[in-house]
């Protein structure tokens, strides 16, 4: 009779292991998780300011000749909503094909009728922005903020000694970073 109780007992324990297990696998549930990782950017660039165009309008051979480079043209880069509680400071790199006569300067592009000349950036107060190379930091401050450029057109120094400036339509074509501190 002894026997009869261990195998009673015995089936009773397995059916209810059987009924947790069962009861374990219906309440397991696979879960996946996705999103994208993004770094929090302080400012915001003005909409019309993603493609910025700098008109020189006439730039004279003449002019060239004499002087080597054109003054600056300004032009600004709008940063709105800025929050300085995620960097207060922005360094500018302008990316592009460097010139070969004149390092720093941006190389026309080849459908450009012009030669012997490159574009140049520099700050309002004059310091060079040389192509591929961040610039120094400016402090921004909450809310807008803008960064005055300018662009000017600088004559290769042997179109000058060989007086070889070829006039026409030109074009160069940069993009600008910006790294926040």
């Amino acid at each position: 009779m002894m026997i009869k109780s261990i195998i009673a007992l015995s089936g009773v324990f397995l059916s209810s292991l059987l009924l947790t297990q069962s009861v374990l696998a219906e309440s397991s549930v696979l879960m996946s998780f996705t999103g994208t990782l993004i770094e929090r950017q302080p400012c915001e660039v003005l909409s019309t300011d993603e493609n910025i165009a700098v008109e020189f309008a006439d730039v004279s051979d003449r002019y060239l000749y004499l002087n080597a480079r054109t003054p600056g043209k300004a032009f600004e880069v709008h940063l709105i909503n800025c929050d300085v509680s995620f960097g207060d400071a922005v360094k500018v790199t302008f990316r592009g094909s460097e010139s070969i006569q004149l390092p720093g300067l941006l190389r026309l592009e080849g459908s450009s009728q012009a030669s012997g000349i490159a574009i140049g950036m520099e700050t309002s107060s004059g310091n060079a922005l040389p192509i591929n190379q961040q610039a120094n930091a400016q402090t921004i401050v909450s809310g807008n903020n803008i960064i005055t450029l300018l662009a000017y057109v600088q004559a290769e120094p042997t179109a000058i000694t060989n007086r070889t400036i070829v006039q026409g339509i030109f074009m160069a074509i940069a993009t600008f970073e910006l790294a926040y501190e």
